[in-house]
């Protein structure tokens, strides 16, 4: 029969059904569902006259029925903390990857550190089934995660531990990432350090505070001086910056620990207007996260690199390994990744790195 021969389509308000494709092409309809899915036994003909009649009616596969029927989808969902920080870019581009390579789809929200919107994209990718979720809290998220895990879906986190929480992790070692940047400053000669960050009760800064603690304690001649930036923005390092420019040279911090790259930015910027401290002259200065994201000061700036990217690869393949193993034989497991300092001019003398 050539194709459509003899065939009248009248398709409904909802556009083409799968019989309509049917219908069209002269077969089956388990025949066009296993071309559309990629199932089954089918002649090559017998394809190649489905997909054209897919075409020549416009026929759109109602992901929603077939969603139904299976109880999930092809895609994973990715919830994460801050979009405007590069870090969680970096895992977004990390997780894509991972579910590329898996023939999965990654469908993303951005909970843009508010619990209430990281709540509502966990509603909306359970309602939409998919088959499993990735999420970067800066919280406790304990009520959401076991709210999915009760309906069927998987759930990694990545960059926070979530006591009592029965699902796999990726971290990357931010008590580590505390300690390299302080030990970098102290390995240059630094002995007056001071550490800035605010909102402790997060647990990345909690936990960079105790390394930059930790490697203070153990260098003889260091001192270690913690200053409150009540946030974790450019404008709180300036704030900073203005309070620093009140004491004496000898009274001000020779080595900074930044939480974020935003404050040691802002730090920068604030010494740099009159002048009072040189960075990295008098003051040498380390950040904690290699945001690109972060605006910029006046001397590129040393910081701590969290490996995003592969926080995003390794949280998928947690993901699809669960995913493909029963639920009595999976384990679950945590992921720790090494951060690695990136050196730039804010912490050493001008032209020693590039």
């Amino acid at each position: 029969m050539e194709v459509g021969a003899m065939v009248r389509i009248t398709a409904g308000k909802g556009g083409p059904s799968m019989m309509d494709v049917a219908r069209h092409a002269g077969v089956s309809i388990a025949t066009v569902s296993n071309v559309i899915n990629g199932k089954g036994r089918v002649t090559e003909d017998t394809a190649t006259r489905v997909r054209e009649s897919v075409a020549a009616l416009g026929f759109v596969r109602n992901d929603a029925a077939r969603m139904l029927a299976t109880g999930s989808t092809n895609s994973i969902g990715m919830v994460l903390a801050d979009l405007d920080n590069s870090l969680f870019v970096d895992m977004a581009h990390g997780a894509q990857q991972g579910a590329d390579g898996n023939g999965h789809r990654l469908l993303l929200g951005n909970a843009a550190c508010t619990i209430d919107r990281q709540d509502d994209y966990l509603r909306l990718f359970d309602e939409a089934r998919v088959a499993g979720v990735l999420l970067a809290p800066m919280e406790d998220s304990l009520a959401g995660i076991e709210r999915m895990r009760s309906h069927g879906r998987p759930i990694v986190l990545l960059n926070y531990q979530q006591d009592g929480a029965d699902c796999c992790t990726v971290l990357v070692d931010n008590e580590m990432v505390g300690y390299l940047a302080a030990r970098h400053l102290i390995d240059n000669g630094r002995r007056r350090l001071a550490f800035l960050a605010g909102k402790d009760y997060y647990q990345p800064v909690h936990a960079r505070r105790e390394g930059v603690r930790r490697a203070a304690a153990e260098t003889s001649g260091v001192t270690l001086e913690e200053i409150d930036t009540d946030g974790l923005l450019f404008e709180h390092g300036l704030a900073a910056a203005a309070m620093l420019r009140e004491r004496k040279l000898a009274d001000v911090p020779d080595g900074v620990i930044a939480v974020t790259d935003d404050i040691g930015n802002g730090l920068a910027a604030g010494l740099h207007t009159d002048l009072t401290a040189r960075v990295p002259e008098d003051v040498a200065i380390v950040g904690c996260e290699d945001n690109r994201s972060a605006q910029s000061g006046p001397v590129m700036l040393t910081t701590v690199r969290l490996a995003g990217i592969e926080m995003g690869q390794a949280a998928t393949e947690l993901l699809f390994e669960e995913l493909s193993t029963p639920a009595d034989e999976h384990r679950h497991r945590t992921v720790m990744l090494e951060p690695t300092v990136v050196m730039r001019g804010s912490s050493a003398i001008a032209g020693a790195y590039a």
